[in-house]
């Protein structure tokens, strides 16, 4: 906020200086503004000081207030992981009670309530992760802006829904139990009633009707589970293929991101460019005007110049594509180093023994044979079993009929449970209640006492204003005595400008004398359009080689661009020399004629303008100089009379800006502390009702790790039962049907196993493949190294000749090369410190500092350009790459 307004009134002062003349400001700038007006000012900033240092106190309540907000969040992601591991047991109990059912003989019932929890878990709803369970247990797509007590009851109830649904399993497995019970029961009676062989054979061929339909069912379950697993795979499979397409596509977008900000490298650089030419012809244009405006041009200095001046073209021409060329081969050696890194660690990945067994198809292939292996076994054992011996049927019976009774105990031990469970539940809501009653009345105390020290500071911040009014006061007499100092300097800067008209008529009687010289002069600027003309074409062919270097292309494209970027770089070379020369040639025959011609005939007047140039020339600069001191420290006085008039309004407007700011701010914390309390009242709801679910889930535990046991001993003697049946009654069939079933599964395991082998055989030929790759990658980056070399040889030995041709030129050339190097040097560096490189743009005056100049200038409050004065904002400087 201090920043923009300090900027505004700094932008305005450029209109104000060119509308008012030097003579109406003199009076108008001397009266001062009344008292009363900077006692308002004064009074403002405390006060704006003071709302400051509220909103100071109010942003650390904030942080302190987040802090809870934070913790309550950490809780409530716990809260959350344990509701999914309780979920994950409850899934898991219901997929074990299915499997069970199964195995006791039940019908496609049991199945259907896996695809109701198959639905329930395949289902992503479309809500927050935070609400993700919650959405899950009600089967909605979103919870909505619904209060707690309906989330509760909607939570309740879901709960209710899936006990009922549990309990209907359970109902479902004892009805599959009784029934196998009732078959064993009529089967061993009617064994005992027995008389004849043919009531033996009417029983066995009844018998063997109802093992029919029992292997029926089972084929049935086992088809239907197989072509579960089957959907499962296919799924699994899809996925793998869904995220595979996922990261080609991540790559193809990838490299599209990596040409767009190579594209946004070369405009930046190319605007960069673009300035640093515009700066350079302001200034060349600068400098150059006043010597031609003052006649100090020499008969002897104008072919130098133009000398000089095609020697400093060129050499800036040489430097430019030196720097293209060197920040060319640095991207280029880091992108060569990035490629073989990643050469590096996917040969590594390839050869690494234990990237290999960790991979997932040599996983997924593992855990296929093991579980091949483990089917065997099984199927192995069945048809042991199937040999077993045939006794012990009627003890089985009794066994059953003891585990009936006691799941009918275990039955009336959980009502009565949930009874209390029921009455402990109604407690805690009640508890729960009062807690968050004394907790509203707990932060309404806390909220009065906070009041009351804001009202103590408020005090403290009054008696520190009386001192800043001083300080405010003796600032102000400061700036009307620097005002009448400024009328004086304007007085005086009239009388110079007086001298200077007089100065000048005298200049105009030298400035005909050199009107030949001038004409001579023409000429000359003429050749200079010529070469920079020619300059510029070369530029354009070597911003076309650097667009073409930095596309992204393949390896062998790269290799043929830079091929023909060499024979084009040579080609350049070459023609740049030749040039060059024939100029210097070309010009020191000119010069020697043209000097040979003037020796002879303005010897003398050469020496008499001399003298007065450079008397006329010293007096000039002299008084230039003084008058632009002169103007800028009246400018700066002006300036900062109108920035005191208009900080006041702007100190006016601030004030109320913080003041309604404060209103919001307390209105915001209020809002925030009745959000924390309800935040505080849902977390103990949820914790009660956590304690709740952990009673609740370690019965549940409890009587299902019973009925755990007591089901593992009913399951094995049930088995036994089976077996002992199978064996009185079809042996052989059993047998048959049991070898078919086994060589149909090792005919499909065998076949995956070939399927297996040549997967392992396709990922060994892409693993040959991509070593083949990475050895061509390998041999394409030491060819780039090689040619790397090559062209950093060139570039020394173009250096080299660049040296001899200065050392062959005449001496009195290099002399003048080495002042103007020492100007370009100057120039480089900074205008204020003259020490440090420039470094930084200020983008509304365009003038180049160091770093640690604008540091200083942008940690004042009025912060100003050190060249002209102009106002500018920290967003203003920008780093420049000199």
């Amino acid at each position: 906020m201090e920043s923009q307004d300090s900027d505004e009134p700094m932008q305005k002062k450029p209109h104000l200086l060119d509308s008012v003349s030097p003579t109406a400001t003199a009076p108008n700038s001397s009266p001062s503004h009344p008292v009363a007006k900077s006692v308002d000012a004064t009074v403002l900033q405390l006060q704006n000081q003071k709302l400051v240092q509220q909103l100071d106190l109010q942003k650390k309540r904030m942080y302190d207030v987040e802090t809870k907000i934070h913790e309550l969040h950490l809780n409530q992601s716990s809260y959350d992981d344990q509701l999914i591991s309780v979920n994950r047991l409850w899934n898991q109990l219901v997929d074990d009670l299915v499997l069970l059912g199964v195995r006791a003989g039940a019908n496609q019932e049991a199945l259907k309530y896996l695809d109701i929890a198959d639905k329930k878990r395949g289902s992503v709803p479309p809500c927050a992760a935070d609400e993700m369970f919650l959405c899950r247990l009600l089967e909605v797509d979103s919870i909505g802006a619904s209060n707690s007590d309906e989330v509760v009851r909607k939570v309740e109830e879901a709960l209710s829904l899936r006990h009922s649904s549990t309990v209907e399993l359970m109902g479902v497995f004892e009805n599959t139990i009784a029934t196998q019970r009732t078959k064993a029961e009529s089967i061993s009676q009617n064994l005992q009633a027995v008389k004849s062989a043919e009531d033996a054979t009417v029983q066995l061929s009844n018998i063997n009707d109802l093992m029919k339909e029992e292997a029926r069912n089972l084929r049935e379950m086992i088809d239907a589970l197989n072509a579960r697993h089957k959907e499962q795979t296919e799924q699994i499979q899809a996925y793998v293929c869904s995220h595979s397409t996922d990261q080609s596509e991540l790559k193809h977008l990838k490299g599209e991101l990596e040409e767009i900000k190579a594209e946004l490298e070369e405009n930046r650089r190319k605007l960069i460019n673009l300035k640093m030419q515009k700066d350079a012809a302001c200034e060349g244009h600068v400098t150059s005007s006043p010597a031609v405006a003052n006649g100090s041009v020499s008969p002897e200095k104008p072919v130098d110049k133009t000398k000089l001046r095609e020697l400093k073209d060129s050499i800036d021409e040489i430097k430019i594509v030196a720097e293209g060329r060197l920040s060319e081969l640095q991207a280029a050696q880091e992108y060569n180093l990035s490629l073989s890194r990643q050469c590096e660690d996917i040969e590594n990945e390839l050869k690494d023994d234990q990237y290999i067994y960790s991979s997932r198809l040599y996983n997924l292939i593992k855990e296929q044979l093991h579980h091949w292996n483990d089917d065997v076994d099984r199927y192995k054992l069945l048809s042991e079993a199937a040999q077993a011996e045939r006794s012990f049927v009627m003890r089985r019976e009794k066994d059953l009929n003891q585990r009936e009774e006691s799941l009918e105990a275990a039955k009336q031990k959980i009502t009565t449970v949930g009874s209390r469970i029921e009455v402990l539940e109604q407690k805690l809501q009640s508890c729960i209640v009062e807690k968050n009653g004394l907790e509203l009345e707990t932060e309404e105390a806390i909220q009065d006492s906070e009041r009351q020290d804001i009202k103590r500071e408020f005090i403290t911040m009054a008696s520190t204003l009386s001192k800043e009014m001083e300080m405010m006061e003796a600032q102000l007499k400061r700036w009307k005595n620097t005002a009448h100092d400024a009328l004086d300097l304007r007085q005086q800067a009239q009388s110079l400008r007086v001298s200077l008209s007089n100065k000048a008529d005298e200049q105009k009687g030298l400035e005909d004398k050199c009107a030949e010289q001038m004409a001579e002069i023409k000429s000359l600027k003429a050749l200079i359009e010529k070469l920079l003309k020619e300059k510029l074409e070369l530029q354009n062919l070597a911003s076309i080689y650097t667009r073409e270097c930095n596309d992204e292309r393949g390896l062998a494209e790269i290799k043929e661009s830079q091929r023909k970027a060499q024979a084009q770089a040579e080609e350049l070379k070459n023609a740049l020399d030749e040039h060059f020369l024939e100029l210097r040639v070309k010009a020191a025959n000119e010069t020697e004629t043209a000097c040979q011609e003037r020796l002879a005939t303005a010897k003398a007047e050469i020496a008499e303008l001399r003298t007065q140039l450079d008397i006329s020339e010293r007096e000039v600069l002299e008084l230039k100089e003084g008058i632009k001191v002169k103007e800028q420290e009246a400018e700066a006085l002006i300036a900062e009379m109108e920035t005191v008039g208009q900080a006041y309004e702007d100190m006016q407007t601030q004030n109320q800006h913080l003041l309604q700011q404060v209103a919001e701010r307390d209105d915001y914390n209020i809002k925030l502390v009745s959000e924390s309390v309800k935040t505080k009242h849902a977390y103990n709801t949820h914790l009660s009702e956590k304690q709740v679910m952990e009673k609740q889930l370690q019965n549940v535990n409890a009587s299902v790790e019973t009925l755990k046991a007591r089901i593992a001993h009913s399951e094995e003697q049930m088995k036994g039962c089976f077996a002992e049946a199978y064996k009185l009654i079809q042996e052989d069939r059993h047998l048959v049907l049991s070898l078919e079933t086994a060589k149909w599964e090792l005919a499909d395991a065998e076949k995956e196993f070939r399927w297996i082998k040549s997967a392992v055989s396709s990922s060994e030929k892409e693993y040959e493949q991509i070593s083949r790759r990475t050895d061509e990658i390998k041999l394409e980056l030491d060819d780039e190294r090689s040619e790397k070399k090559k062209l950093e040889e060139e570039l020394m030995e173009l250096n080299k000749e660049l040296e001899e041709l200065g050392s062959e030129s005449v001496e009195a050339a290099t002399l003048r090369l080495q002042e103007e190097v020492k100007n370009c040097k100057n120039i480089l560096k900074c205008g204020v410190c003259f020490d440090r490189p420039k470094e930084v743009v200020i983008m509304k005056c365009f003038h180049l500092f160091c770093k640690q100049c604008i540091q200083r200038s942008l940690e004042i409050r009025h912060r100003k350009c050190p060249g002209c004065g102009t106002a500018f904002g920290q967003s203003d400087v920008r780093v420049v790459k000199m």
